[in-house]
């Protein structure tokens, strides 16, 4: 994962405007019937983002949740004020370095498992590692 982020903190969505805010030609001289009955286009920033200011989008680099179906070059939405639980997919910083897995919490035990054969799960000493959980993984953005 190579960390680029990005987002706009000045976006205050499209709620304010309708179909009759937006000038536009009209040619024939009749609308279409369905005009009538038209309120606005679908947002995907109200319909993905639940808390703007602790959201964020970043770009996927690696294999490791394929299985998933979070592949290389996709874009993952991460909210940092959900609460990170078990089964939850994360992004998690261990030792200075962002990963993205999938928690596994037992009562002493903390691993980051991936959604690949290729890899295999870290398990986490928390006395001695550097590790925090970033934010988690809420949708999943990729071409089709």
């Amino acid at each position: 994962m190579d960390g680029e982020i990005t987002y706009n903190a000045a976006y205050r969505g499209s709620k304010r405007f309708n179909q009759w805010n937006v000038e536009h030609a009209n040619a024939t001289g009749f609308s279409a019937a369905a005009d009538d009955y038209m309120e606005r286009g679908i947002d995907l920033n109200e319909q993905l983002i639940r808390n703007k200011p602790a959201t964020f989008m970043m770009k996927v680099s690696g294999e490791a949740m394929v299985d998933a179906g979070i592949f290389n070059g996709d874009i993952v939405i991460v909210d940092r004020s959900v609460k990170a639980v078990n089964g939850k997919i994360v992004i998690a910083v261990l030792n200075g370095e962002m990963l993205i897995r999938r928690l596994e919490k037992t009562f002493n035990k903390v691993r980051l498992v991936p959604e690949t054969r290729k890899l295999s799960p870290i398990d986490i000493d928390l006395s001695a590692a550097d590790f925090s959980i970033w934010g988690v993984v809420t949708y999943c953005i990729h071409a089709v």
